[in-house]
């Protein structure tokens, strides 16, 4: 079940310090950004600064999420979210929990090319990681409307087309399984003969509920949970605050092409979070862009030149807005531990990091005939970013662009106990050992 759904309806050398602020402002590539609702700012009992003994702190200079005001985090909800993200009861059939689609190891996200539903529907679309997701000013790889957790976690749970989690026509069947846990459905794990005590779970996490479970309150708990998988100590993280790392001269190489203007990759995958769509308290706007990054150039009339189309599953940014000049494009995602997130692209249709330097190199990809998406990305006249222009890169300079991506890898959080599987069975990755 993709938390993050594939498909839902409905200091540094002043150098890079320059670079690292222009990425930080460089919002839409000349594409004209979707309106984004205010969100409102409340207080939060689980955010603190670094250093500041909270239960959960923020990475040093990380600004602090967004929360909604009828639905604060608290240490309950967290507690709460945690064991609901983990628990396969959760779906309508009992064989898949969010977090099947969004594994720890992998940085929550699932390592497949397209994801699997609860009831094994290959989707056209992969799942996302959860990194960061609090900052995120939209969810979806291309969908506009869904800009908050709480109305991420409502669309998975209820989304028919894709199914995910299955729960439309199983709402109460699913409820009640909440109000009086069976030890059936919890053998060979954690809780066998022990069963979460969800009815207390939720009435301490939800104290002022008249009925405290309900779809509101389970979808609350999950936005929570995913609230706080907040990444930023990589040794990338650690050589810009002036910490012990152990970053290498390639990778800090790597980072000077990353941020620099021949390659131009900061211009979408900039600021702190590594992409322009971002949102946090504070923000006087609100980043939210999609693009086209030349992944397809499909010929739709035979005339054997690319029209710009995409393949018909996903027309990215155009199947909401119905625009033509918004077919493929896509929200660029954080590129925090994107190391273990492969395969790369919406449709996880490349395989590795090197194939992707290979793609933007090209200045879009090449698909032959007879491949019923042939076409030449570089040529579609929808790639007008003027950010996707190909680059010559040496052999060297590949490996140390690489070795940048690996230092963002934030193994802290990859293995953080408040984030494993309290079900004990999913294994953590091996790093954690």
């Amino acid at each position: 079940m993709p938390f993050l759904s594939f498909n839902t309806f409905t200091v540094l050398p002043v150098s890079i310090v320059a670079s690292f602020l222009l990425a930080s402002c460089s919002g839409s590539d000349s594409e004209t950004p979707v309106p984004v609702p205010e969100v409102p700012v409340v207080s939060s009992a689980v955010f603190g600064e670094c250093g500041s003994g909270a239960p959960i702190q923020l990475p040093c200079g990380f600004p602090f999420p967004r929360e909604s005001d009828d639905n604060p985090l608290s240490v309950e909800k967290v507690e709460l979210g945690r064991l609901l993200f983990y628990d396969r009861n959760m779906s309508f059939n009992q064989t898949q929990s969010c977090a099947d689609c969004h594994l720890q190891e992998k940085a929550f996200t699932d390592g497949l090319k397209v994801s699997i539903g609860s009831q094994a529907d290959m989707h056209a679309r992969n799942a996302m990681s959860m990194t960061n997701v609090a900052y995120n000013s939209t969810m979806n790889w291309a969908n506009p409307q869904i800009v908050n957790m709480h109305d991420q976690a409502l669309a998975v749970v209820l989304n028919e087309d894709p199914v995910e989690l299955g729960w439309e026509g199983h709402v109460d069947e699913i409820l009640n399984r909440l109000k009086s846990p069976s030890n059936s459905d919890y053998a060979g794990t954690s809780f066998s003969g022990n069963t979460p005590d969800y009815p207390k779970m939720f009435a301490d996490a939800f104290p002022d509920e008249a009925e405290a479970i309900t779809l509101a309150t389970a979808v609350k708990a999950f936005a929570v949970f995913g609230s706080i998988m907040i990444s930023g100590d990589s040794e990338y993280d650690k050589d810009n605050r002036g910490e012990v790392n152990t970053m290498s001269d390639s990778a800090k190489r790597g980072r000077e092409l990353f941020f620099g203007e021949r390659l131009e990759c900061f211009h979408c995958h900039g600021g702190f979070n590594f992409s322009d769509s971002v949102d946090h308290e504070g923000s006087t706007f609100t980043h939210k862009t999609f693009h086209n990054n030349a992944l397809y150039n499909i010929d739709g009339d035979g005339d054997g030149i690319g029209d710009g189309l995409y393949p018909s599953d996903n027309h990215g940014l155009r199947g909401f807005t119905l625009l033509p000049g918004d077919e493929g494009r896509f929200r660029a995602p954080t590129l925090r531990n994107i190391a273990l997130t492969a395969p790369y692209m919406h449709d996880g249709s490349i395989a590795t990091l090197d194939e992707v330097i290979d793609h933007y190199a090209r200045g879009g990809r090449l698909i032959l005939p007879p491949d019923p998406n042939a076409g030449d990305g570089a040529l579609s006249p929808n790639n007008t970013s003027g950010f996707i222009n190909g680059f010559v890169i040496t052999a060297d300079e590949r490996l140390d662009l690489i070795e940048f991506f690996k230092s963002l890898t934030d193994w802290k959080f990859v293995c953080r106990d408040d984030l494993s599987n309290p079900f004990e069975d999913v294994p953590k990755n091996v790093m954690c050992l």
